[in-house]
């Protein structure tokens, strides 16, 4: 009786010890590089959400807002390449950071990192007040031609100063940037009438559209985004603005320090690509004018990292901007 008592004590401890030399062993923490409450806070939380069943640990969010997003990108990048560290990059940060803050950059995106999968895509609305006198696109290209319209960014060099930049360059028209330590202040003068524009991010702009406060004049990516509701009409910048290249997608995605193991990366992109496929993930994102993706293999994910370095670089040329 006590043989078979140990015999079943031993088989019953195998699979834990099996669990706590693998991967995870331990909560996995993903790093978020902006405050709690916006677009990517709200992505990683969902995404650690439906993430913690699969990996059967816990997933933390912890949120590192500074320099860009660079802080929190350095901080993963330094981390223990184990899988327990993982960072809610995007484009921005890992695209066009390298040519805004050149010399004073932390990391190198291909050097520093492993590239696991996106998670989520989403552009930026371009947005006036509801009782300006400018009831399309077109009306507020014709006025900005005619006298230089202010437009409030989220700071140098984010997509919104980007996404400015692009489009009164392709629409050849006259914007006075005014630059905001993030959307809401910029957001709150639009809505007080000291601001004539807005192109920024959408979750905090949408709702004041659907409510009358606001006029969406143009989404940023080429195409409607007839994904997010009450936006099914507005146009896109390939309507608005045919045969320029004017596509303001940006993403965000899942890496992790550079040397994590490959079965671990792939056990990550395995956990991250069902848990973006859950209907209550994207279900949640799409109010929010953000729509579920992934990427096939952690290497289709790197490739497309890659090609998308020429993308925001040229972004960041024609902004101007320079960081330090």
């Amino acid at each position: 009786m006590r043989r078979r008592a140990a015999l079943l004590a031993t088989g019953l401890a195998l699979p834990a010890i099996a669990k706590a030399q693998g991967f995870p062993n331990r909560p996995v923490k993903i790093v978020v590089p902006f405050p709690p409450g916006g677009a990517a806070d709200i992505t990683a939380r969902l995404l650690g959400e439906h993430m913690a069943p699969l990996l059967g640990q816990p997933v933390v969010v912890e949120n590192r807002p500074g320099a860009g997003g660079n802080i929190a990108a350095e901080a993963v990048a330094r981390a223990a390449p184990d899988g327990h560290t993982a960072f809610l990059g995007g484009a921005t940060i890992l695209c066009a950071n390298k040519y805004l803050y050149r010399s004073a950059m932390p990391f190198d995106t291909m050097r520093d990192f492993a590239h696991v999968s996106r998670v989520s895509v989403g552009t930026t609305l371009l947005v006036t007040r509801a009782d300006r006198p400018w009831p399309d696109f077109a009306a507020m290209a014709a006025a900005a031609r005619g006298a230089r319209l202010s437009a409030g960014n989220s700071g140098l060099g984010t997509v919104s100063h980007l996404s400015l930049s692009k489009l009164a360059k392709e629409a050849r028209i006259e914007i006075s940037h005014v630059p905001y330590r993030g959307l809401a202040p910029s957001l709150n003068d639009l809505l007080a009438g000291n601001l004539d524009l807005i192109f920024d991010g959408m979750p905090a702009i949408v709702p004041h559209v659907r409510e009358g406060r606001l006029r969406a004049l143009a989404v940023g990516s080429a195409k409607r985004v007839t994904y997010v509701p009450g936006l099914e009409n507005v146009p896109g910048m390939a309507e608005l603005l045919p045969g320029t290249d004017m596509d303001m997608e940006f993403w965000y995605c899942i890496s992790v320090p550079a040397g994590t193991p490959p079965a671990t990366v792939r056990r990550l992109h395995a956990a991250t690509v069902a848990a973006a496929r859950a209907p209550g993930y994207a279900d949640k994102l799409l109010p929010l004018g953000f729509n579920a993706v992934t990427d096939d293999s952690p290497e289709a994910f790197t490739d497309f990292v890659r090609r998308q370095d020429p993308v925001w670089r040229d972004l960041v040329a024609v902004s101007g901007a320079q960081l330090e």
